[in-house]
């Protein structure tokens, strides 16, 4: 199964304000989901309330990574990048 990631540009604009190891960090971490987007370390999960049919990923500390899954992870957005504060 191949896996297309998309950024949407909210998701690049906020990556463009981390600092350099939180980049490094995003940048791993997306590099395991799309070796396996269930690895335990990721902490995937769907999320609710208003962000119902996201779901969420740690990039390690308290750095998440919001994204919309399509066609059983065939297509996936990734739309957000920060802090826990700052992304919910």
């Amino acid at each position: 199964m191949t896996m297309e990631v998309r950024y949407a540009r909210r998701f690049q604009k906020q990556l463009a304000k981390l600092q350099k190891h939180e980049k490094i960090a995003v940048a791993d971490t997306i590099v395991a989901f799309g070796k396996n987007p269930f690895d335990p370390k990721l902490k995937n999960h769907a999320l609710k309330g208003t962000m119902k049919g996201k779901r969420s990923l740690s990039a390690g500390f308290d750095l998440r990574i919001i994204f919309e899954e399509h066609d059983g992870y065939t297509v996936v957005i990734m739309v957000a990048v920060g802090t826990h504060q700052k992304v919910y």
